[in-house]
């Protein structure tokens, strides 16, 4: 987000953080994602309420008439807070809500032993889904009932993941949002660790990183960008040797296969 919105969601964050210690965090996630599917659904509404010329107090109105009979009180206050603020675009507003949504579900998961697990739990996932077309269509085909593919999820997840895990994963597989799963996978952990102020390096590497080399490079990473990095590791066994590293959009090509790529793409310029 950019501009007003920005700012805009800066506000609402706190806000956020001031009624998540008296509130039951989890049940906060659920709403807000259901607040999100409904605006998804309602196009008018969501445009009339990210429209500035509409009155803050008449949009809060609005919401709160619509939300009080559904959801907790607390969770009309977030919404209220967020509909009241200025957003540059109606996907503004919505993404505002979402990451409050996300926030809010790993409210629960303390210290950050504890935030490490959701984040390769969420990758763990993606990984899993990459390497088993059949699942991953199971999960994604149009043609499949949304309540299946929510027990697909909680046979395969339930016990074996927080309970974070499952409902991020849950969200990213049976409401989208225009996103791929894998996307949408990404997008949620990029979530988490931006909440917990860091950097998420997905490191490709052809054999295992001993945790001394694991430990040292995560050292080296924070130095270079000047946050804590949590490490999102890929074995590859086609890129010979050597690391690939990505951060965000940045991206630091030192395995074999990208230099033998490099040579080719040299000779044939």
């Amino acid at each position: 987000m950019r501009g007003i919105s920005r700012t805009s969601l800066e506000h609402v964050t706190e806000r956020l953080d001031g009624v998540l210690p008296s509130a039951n965090a989890p049940t906060l996630g659920h709403e807000l994602f259901e607040v999100v599917a409904l605006l998804g659904q309602e196009h008018s509404l969501r445009r009339w309420l990210a429209d500035p010329a509409n009155p803050a107090e008449a949009k809060s109105g609005l919401m709160g008439e619509l939300l009080e009979p559904k959801v907790s009180p607390t969770t009309v206050i977030v919404v209220s807070d967020v509909v009241q603020a200025a957003w540059s675009t109606p996907r503004d507003l919505v993404d505002a809500i979402e990451r409050m949504a996300v926030y809010a579900t790993m409210a629960g998961v303390e210290g950050e032993q504890r935030l490490d697990e959701l984040e390769d739990e969420l990758f763990r996932f993606d990984r899993i889904v990459a390497s088993e077309p059949e699942l991953r269509s199971a999960l994604t085909s149009e043609g499949v009932a949304v309540e299946h593919r929510r027990t697909l999820l909680e046979n395969l997840l339930s016990g074996k993941v927080s309970a974070a895990t499952l409902a991020l994963v849950t969200e990213a597989v049976t409401r989208p949002r225009g996103r791929t799963l894998e996307q949408g996978l990404e997008h949620f952990g990029q979530l988490v660790a931006e909440r917990a102020q860091r950097y998420i390096a997905v490191v490709r590497t052809a054999v295992a990183l001993s945790a001394d080399q694991q430990s040292r490079l995560q050292d080296v990473l924070t130095r270079v960008y000047g946050r804590t990095i949590h490490l999102n590791i890929e074995i590859v066994p086609e890129i010979v040797g050597g690391l690939s590293i990505r951060v965000g959009d940045e991206v630091i090509d030192g395995t074999v296969a990208g230099r033998i790529a490099e040579v080719r793409r040299r000779l044939a310029g």
